[in-house]
């Protein structure tokens, strides 16, 4: 369709450009209704602001010049677009000088956001999922569900809900760190602000640490956070669940450089971390093969021979250990298992006897029918 045939008169010259999608849309759309050009600069104007909300909020400082290259306009345009930012609520902050720039404070409001289809059930399932690993969630999920379910079309209403009709979950509450907690330190991460935390170890003693972090690790049953430690003078993994309360953040600190890959550094503390029991078992099939089917969790997988590999694994008791070992699914060899070997006969003589009494009971059944 084109706009003569709608009735649709552009203006010419410099001054009346404007954006070719845009008269598109409004031809599909609105036409054969008549379009005044002024309705046109409007939606250009406001199209404009929307990105420029989602700018400011992506990152923590924009200068003049990098707003006015992502949004195609002369440095005056975005001051005037800032201004109606401010008239419409935002908290836009400006610093003035080089090296200023344009920020949202914090407390503003939350930028309109615009969702397509997959976005919009994913954001539901997601905050559904959300709830059962991040504690004290629920309410805010509920809430922002409800207003999920007031906007979307019936068919995503139905796709959205699907997954978590049929879903259960398993999570244990005293594992999922507190969402205040969490969102803070992951705006500490963004932001790069030193933390004061009292973080409970393992033996259960309460200590004051000083971190910079800088990244937030999710295993799919737990959070970690990856920083700095300021006392020990090196690098650390941290359990969310185990941070017993959050003293300060800030002040701000210049980023070291992580040495290595973070996601495998987290990997590789999870499975070193001193458990009480150990144990080392050769598997038949190649790493590889393994790794699809044996979580990571589990263990650490290393090559043997052409034909097998070895799982080093541990827990903090025997019978923990002991299913880790039988979430392998495969045929297994102990190569070494210090202190652990009479305890796991035990194990093993309780499922021989449940299991023959069991065929027992199968066994008189079939006889007296």
């Amino acid at each position: 369709m084109n706009s003569a045939a709608c009735g649709f008169d552009t203006p010419a010259g410099p001054d009346a450009v404007v954006d070719a999608a845009i008269v598109e849309c409004i031809e599909d759309r609105i036409c054969p209704q008549p379009v005044q050009y002024s309705d046109l600069i409007m939606l250009k104007t406001s199209a404009r602001l929307l990105r420029l909300l989602w700018l400011l909020q992506s990152r923590r400082y924009w200068s003049g010049a990098e707003l006015s290259e992502r949004t195609e306009v002369d440095a005056r345009t975005v001051r005037r677009d800032i201004d109606r930012l401010r008239e419409l609520g935002y908290a836009v902050e400006a610093s003035p000088g080089l090296g200023g720039g344009y920020q949202l404070k914090a407390g503003s409001s939350l930028p309109p956001v615009l969702l397509d289809d997959e976005e919009a059930v994913t954001v539901a399932v997601a905050v559904r999922a959300a709830a059962s690993s991040v504690g004290k969630m629920e309410e805010a999920a509920v809430r922002l569900l409800a207003k999920l379910d007031q906007l979307l079309p019936l068919r995503l209403r139905k796709r959205a809900s699907a997954l978590h009709s049929v879903t259960i979950s398993l999570a244990r509450p005293e594992a999922a760190p507190s969402i205040d907690v969490l969102t803070q330190i992951a705006c500490a991460c963004r932001d790069h602000l030193k933390l004061r935390v009292n973080y409970r170890d393992r033996a259960g003693n309460v200590t004051a640490r000083l971190l910079e972090p800088i990244r937030l690790a999710h295993t799919g049953r737990l959070w970690y956070l990856v920083a700095w430690d300021s006392q020990r003078k090196d690098w650390r993994t941290f359990r969310m669940d185990r941070v017993q309360r959050l003293a300060s953040t800030g002040p701000q600190f210049a980023p070291r450089e992580f040495p290595g890959d973070i996601a495998a550094y987290v990997s590789r503390s999870i499975r070193q971390v001193p458990y009480r029991y150990r144990m080392r078992i050769r598997l038949q099939g190649s790493v590889a093969e393994l790794a699809k089917r044996i979580p990571s969790w589990c263990g650490v997988l290393e090559v043997l021979d052409e034909e097998s590999c070895t799982l080093s694994t541990g827990a903090d008791s025997i019978e923990a250990l002991a299913a880790q070992v039988v979430l392998t699914g495969a045929d297994f060899d102990i190569l070494e298992a210090p202190e652990c070997t009479a305890e796991l006969r035990e194990i093993a003589a309780r499922l021989e006897r449940a299991t023959r009494v069991t065929l027992l009971r199968a066994d008189t059944r079939d006889e007296s029918m």
